[in-house]
């Protein structure tokens, strides 16, 4: 029986770089692969048909004798015959390493290998948080967390697998193909070391200005590595307290004022708290309930020493609860002298209502 032309059985064009001849080839690869369709003859011809014209077509000089003679110029020259494929896969190799991650669940990218050709293996990250006080996310501190991680038990030396007796895989036989897969008990180190769990505590520098949830990153802090791979990170979470009468908004500090009818009628200096102590704020006559008042560079310091932000006051006008004889008294006599013309807001307010139901 005749072979198929190599150009008609991948669906490209003689003129088809490699890129498109790995991406034609992998599609068909992925559909007639033998695991996928076992016991199928048909299925498993059109896979070596397939794996036959792609290894011809991805080597320049097979490419080129085959473009010149055809398929007189190739014969004996890939490596898929009847009994299956003898050769090296040469630029078919990645697309075999993904084709095969995709089926069986391995990934695409490889691991980094140690001494002796095992793979070395990263510890996983790791997160814990970290409760600091308003100010101490302000100003920035240093405090203390305890997490508990893998450590190699002391005195133990590492263990051949016995999973994989040292190998760091495990190959099985796939159609016509021995497939190589990371060992899962030994994550491909090709030895077991007896880990225990210890506690630790270590030192964390919080910057000043970070806010809530904002994570620090420290490196290598994380789990222990496999077989002289590095150590996973470890994730600071912050959470900030709540204050008292502070709040924040970004580097910007918000709290409220409260003073007396009498000073806000006649302006006064009042004493208002800032993060770095108590300071005077001149409230000018007539001031509003509700009306917010800044305090340049009374805020929180930026992250990276970028200025600070504002305090932001917002000044609440108190309505007495108790009044003694004298008090009320003065009241009744202040109610009296009332008039629209000191009260613009209740002017303008009864002039619309007027407006309203004329």
């Amino acid at each position: 029986m005749s072979k198929r032309d190599y150009y008609e059985v991948l669906g490209v064009s003689k003129s088809a770089g490699k890129d498109e001849i790995k991406k034609a080839y992998r599609k068909l690869a992925m559909k007639y692969h033998p695991d996928r369709n076992p016991d199928d003859t048909e299925a498993e011809a059109k896979f070596k048909e397939a794996s036959e014209a792609a290894e011809i077509l991805l080597d320049e000089n097979k490419r080129s004798r085959y473009d010149q003679f055809g398929h007189a110029g190739v014969d004996g020259q890939s490596g898929f015959g009847a009994g299956g494929f003898q050769g090296d896969f040469g630029d078919l190799g990645d697309i075999f390493g993904d084709l095969f991650g995709d089926m069986f669940g391995g990934g695409g990218g490889g691991r980094r290998r140690s001494g002796g050709g095992r793979r070395a293996r990263r510890g996983d990250d790791m997160q814990v948080h970290l409760n600091v006080s308003f100010e101490e996310a302000a100003f920035g501190c240093s405090k203390e967390v305890t997490l508990v991680r893998n450590v190699i038990k002391e005195g133990t030396t590492p263990k051949t697998c016995t999973t994989c007796n040292g190998h760091g895989e495990i190959r099985r036989q796939q159609g016509f193909f021995t497939i190589a897969q990371t060992c899962p008990y030994c994550q491909g180190s090709g030895e077991i070391a007896e880990r225990v769990k210890k506690k630790v505590k270590l030192e964390v520098k919080v910057p000043a200005g970070i806010d809530h949830g904002q994570r620090l990153k420290l490196s290598g802090e994380g789990d222990i590595g496999g077989h002289g791979g590095p150590n996973g990170d470890l994730y600071v979470q912050i959470l900030i307290e709540q204050h008292a009468f502070f709040e924040r908004d970004g580097f910007d500090v918000h709290c409220e004022v409260p003073i007396t009818f009498s000073q806000a009628a006649l302006g006064a200096s009042v004493e208002v708290p800032t993060l770095k102590g108590k300071v005077e704020m001149n409230i000018p006559a007539g001031i509003q309930s509700g009306k917010k008042m800044r305090l340049k560079g009374k805020g929180i310091e930026r992250l990276g020493n970028y200025g600070q932000g504002d305090q932001i006051i917002t000044v609440v006008v108190e309505t007495p609860t108790k009044l003694n004889d004298e008090q009320r008294e003065l009241f009744k006599q202040l109610s009296e002298h009332d008039a629209a013309k000191s009260n613009p807001m209740s002017q303008g307010f009864f002039e619309k209502v007027r407006e309203f139901f004329q």
